[in-house]
């Protein structure tokens, strides 16, 4: 005797308990595979920042910056060796489909941070000498074309200049690349002076 056809029979004599049997199950694939992604979106912090790198971020959004002077409380926990600070600027080149990251960032101590970010000696000492200077990662620079000593001209959505206008010019001092195939080369940083006294 073979048994699908007693099991196809059996299931169609009570249809009712066969469809919640399958939805059912199909909850809970779709829960499992949900969970799991929160899981990886919990623990992904400690791969993207590393083990020995912790982030501090306010706790509504990024966006949102932490007041500079808990730059040194920060600094004063046992055990902390180093501190930086990176402000979202949330601008746009040339039309908002052209997404990429921009932070204003402490240059000096942001790059002692983030070692991962490889950038040749002569355009970290330009970028570092240049209140406007900016770096940015390797896929966006050839995505749009940008090369060193480009002016780069990025729209404000969020931060106005002292003279009220929105338009903010960067003068690109490096491109960086990544020391894994995993590291960010997306990203586009600059002073924070220049934001703070913009």
């Amino acid at each position: 005797m073979k048994y699908f056809p007693l099991v196809w029979s059996n299931l169609k004599r009570k249809k009712l308990r066969t469809a919640f049997t399958l939805l059912s199950i199909a909850v809970a694939f779709i829960l499992f595979g949900y969970l799991a992604a929160i899981r990886m979106a919990f623990s992904a912090g400690v791969e993207v920042s590393g083990a020995d790198r912790l982030m501090v971020v306010h706790k509504v959004s990024i966006i949102q910056p932490l007041p500079i002077s808990y730059r040194e409380r920060i600094a004063a926990v046992d055990g902390v060796e180093e501190v930086t600070h990176l402000n979202w600027f949330g601008g746009i080149y040339q039309d908002p489909k052209n997404f990429f990251g921009q932070m204003a960032v402490d240059p000096e101590t942001f790059l002692d941070l983030y070692p991962e970010y490889l950038l040749p000696e002569e355009q970290k000492r330009a970028w570092l000498a240049d209140k406007a200077g900016a770096i940015v990662g390797r896929v966006t620079a050839e995505r749009f074309g940008w090369k060193v000593g480009d002016k780069i001209p990025i729209q404000a959505t969020i931060y106005r200049k002292q003279d009220g206008t929105s338009a903010w010019e960067f003068n690109l001092s490096g491109i960086y690349d990544g020391a894994e195939k995993a590291t960010d080369t997306s990203s586009f940083y600059f002073h924070y002076d220049y934001l703070n006294e913009g």
